[in-house]
């Protein structure tokens, strides 16, 4: 991925917004997307692109009430204040917050997470930090929809600052203020600071369960029902 000659530092304080993600920011959930992929050494299997992406995300013609279909979170950072707009157009209202700086931020990718957020027109200094990716899921323990946590990602640069806690945290409270009975998803037990982290938010964690997938051959095995 490209960087630019003259990286971003952010000294002191960072400013923090997280909102919800729009069509305008298909283009770094796809990078974003691809990045963890990198960092999980997935890339093999990321056959997504923009426009299929765009159509999962965003789709128009059979709409979901909102947090019921395929949900992102955007984490955006910048080294000036966000205005606090209050809109009532506004599906999800922005969460804002500083976090103090013990050490520069250095950004080499800024240009390249430039956000296109529509939200203000006069403030070009605003960078994607991060993500979180959820949806709607069912289950028979419960008589109410919870939320399924897919994944949450930070670029290098903006990992390690605590904006973790915000952004899981901001997942877990539109589930508490949505009716929605629970989050839940997946946590690597190989990775030790994710492990704890979520279970420091407050995540139960089952041992006595394993994740099973199905997929390609495996499922295509299936595709008739009188093979079955």
């Amino acid at each position: 991925m490209a960087t630019i000659e003259n990286p971003l530092t952010i000294t002191e304080k960072v400013y923090v917004r997280v909102r919800l993600a729009n069509e305008n920011d298909i283009h770094h959930i796809y990078k974003l997307f691809y990045q963890i992929h990198e960092y999980h050494n997935y890339t093999h299997l990321y056959k997504a692109t923009e426009s299929s992406l765009c159509d999962l995300l965003f789709n128009k013609t059979n709409p979901n009430p909102l947090f019921y279909g395929p949900s992102i979170l955007l984490l955006e950072v910048s080294p000036t204040p966000f205005s606090d707009i209050d809109s009532k157009d506004e599906k999800f209202k922005p969460v804002l917050k500083k976090f103090d700086l013990r050490a520069n931020v250095v950004d080499k990718e800024a240009d390249e997470f430039k956000s296109n957020s529509i939200n203000d027109d006069d403030k070009n200094d605003v960078f994607i930090a991060g993500y979180s990716f959820f949806y709607a899921n069912y289950s028979c323990f419960y008589d109410k929809a919870g939320i399924y946590f897919e994944s949450l990602y930070f670029r290098e640069s903006y990992r390690k600052l605590g904006m973790g806690r915000l952004l899981f945290g901001t997942v877990a409270s539109i589930a508490a203020n949505n009716g929605f009975s629970s989050v839940e998803g997946i946590v690597a037990v190989w990775n030790k600071k994710s492990y704890d982290f979520y279970v420091d938010m407050g995540v139960e964690i089952f041992e006595e369960f394993r994740y099973g997938k199905m997929v390609g051959d495996a499922l295509q095995k299936y595709a008739d029902p009188k093979e079955i």
